[in-house]
């Protein structure tokens, strides 16, 4: 499975197998003269408009051709958008979406959600600390993942 490779290691699987296969694609997209105005055409276009785009997943190993990932972090937030219409303030409602984000980006790292939210507090960031610390706080740093596995 390609979760069990590398980025490097799967980008190359990209770039040897399923380049050939985008770009048999995207010539047969080439070829079609859909008549106008058609959701067919519309829908030429629009994958042809979006092309440069669609081919990044190629280059980085990090990325993903699907975003079901992201669609399921996000379904509980979206579920719960109603009930926080009531939050007491909008920076009441900003601080809930902030904290949201982090337990969820957690959950994506694999991280003990409850040992993350303490080491954050633990450390407490703030505007004065550098880009390089910032990023020790990351849920992705090998800091995080060190203190804060499941």
């Amino acid at each position: 499975k390609a979760k069990n490779h590398t980025a490097e290691q799967r980008k190359q699987f990209r770039l040897e197998k399923e380049k050939p296969i985008l770009e048999a694609f995207w010539n047969w997209l080439d070829q079609q003269r859909p008549n106008k105005g058609t959701r067919l055409a519309k829908a030429v276009n629009y994958a042809q408009n979006r092309k440069d785009t669609l081919m990044t997943y190629l280059e980085d190993g990090h990325c993903s051709l699907s975003n079901n990932l992201s669609e399921n972090a996000i379904r509980p937030f979206t579920v719960g958008r109603k009930n926080w219409l009531f939050s007491a303030s909008p920076k009441g409602a900003t601080a809930s979406a902030i904290v949201y984000t982090m337990v969820e980006m957690a959950k994506a790292n694999d991280l003990n959600t409850y040992k993350y939210l303490t080491y954050l507090l633990s450390q407490r960031p703030d505007d004065k600390m550098s880009d390089e610390q910032l990023e020790q706080l990351a849920p992705w740093s090998e800091t995080a993942k060190t203190n804060c596995q499941n």
